[in-house]
């Protein structure tokens, strides 16, 4: 019987998952004896991915034979379009998924206000319209308008989605040892600090709580990535927890919901903060090697 597209790519995805969790369990004596200065597997075995922490050459023979296509979608809007955007694709073109199928969602609300994109071989860039404007609530807006992508055409397209702020600059490899079927980002602000300090949501009240004595890592709202349909999951989630926020008379923050649910629902790769390094942090010891970066506001 023949299968459609859709059929096809879960099918696919199906088997790129199964076998992700073989060539996991093959490195996992590899992360332990690389990296003893940092965590790199968490109490439900997921894998904390740090360079040193992982094998290149095994890695890209083995998702070099899959035919992936991964999807990079980045929300750019007013000052963000003007001040990050250029230098975001510039970047990603450079270091992100280099020799695999790349496509760039961009999320817009002016055409005008796209700069000259040149995207590199194996990468295509799509514009997306905005629709509808939460000009108040920046992430609210990102992941609602990411969703309806998803639901009409990015799930057919893509293996694996990130989704990340444009003003980042990517500074090194960027690759397939970040894929997963839910991938959280350390932040790089709250991995070095007590736990009993980070800032979740302790509201009892809240959808994003997480009651006081309990919690596992701080994790980064900037970047989120796994499966098309994971990324979906979260999004349903939030929206519904913003939703049941309102009418309890609360606003939590878009991050505290999604640690919230990170907390609920274990991911299955954390990324070090070395993805998403901060630049007005000095590394520490543990950081080797910087591969993306927040870029510090330009003044007009």
């Amino acid at each position: 019987m023949t299968r459609n597209p859709r059929e096809t790519m879960n099918y696919k995805r199906r088997v790129l998952l199964l076998i992700s969790c073989v060539l996991y369990f093959m490195l996992l004596e590899y992360h332990f004896r690389k990296r003893p200065d940092v965590v790199t597997t968490t109490d439900w075995l997921a894998p904390v991915i740090w360079e040193g922490t992982f094998n290149r050459q095994v890695l890209e023979e083995y998702y070099g034979r899959q035919n992936l296509t991964i999807g990079l979608a980045v929300l750019a809007t007013g000052r963000i379009a003007d001040q990050y955007l250029e230098l975001f694709i510039q970047s990603a073109s450079k270091h992100f998924m280099t020799g695999y199928r790349v496509i760039f969602y961009i999320m817009v609300d002016a055409f005008y206000r796209l700069p000259n994109l040149e995207p590199g071989p194996l990468q295509t860039v799509q514009v997306l319209n905005i629709r509808g404007h939460d000009a108040d609530d920046f992430h609210l807006m990102r992941m609602k308008n990411l969703a309806v992508h998803i639901v009409g055409h990015i799930q057919d397209e893509v293996d694996f989605l990130f989704s990340m702020m444009a003003n980042r600059v990517f500074q090194n490899d960027f690759g397939v040892e970040t894929l997963g079927t839910s991938v959280a980002q350390l932040h790089a602000w709250w991995y070095f600090k007590n736990t009993e300090n980070l800032p979740y949501e302790r509201r009892p009240g809240s959808a994003a709580c997480i009651p006081l004595g309990q919690g596992d890592f701080y994790y980064d709202g900037t970047v989120i990535g796994g499966t098309p349909l994971e990324i979906l999951n979260f999004i349903k989630e939030y929206l519904d927890g913003i939703m049941r926020d309102k009418e309890n008379g609360l606003n939590s923050t878009y991050e505290r919901h999604l640690n919230k649910y990170f907390f609920i629902h274990k991911p299955t790769k954390l990324l070090s903060p070395e993805y998403s390094w901060d630049t007005v942090l000095w590394p520490p010891a543990q950081v080797w090697l910087v591969k993306a970066a927040r870029c510090l506001e330009r003044a007009f």
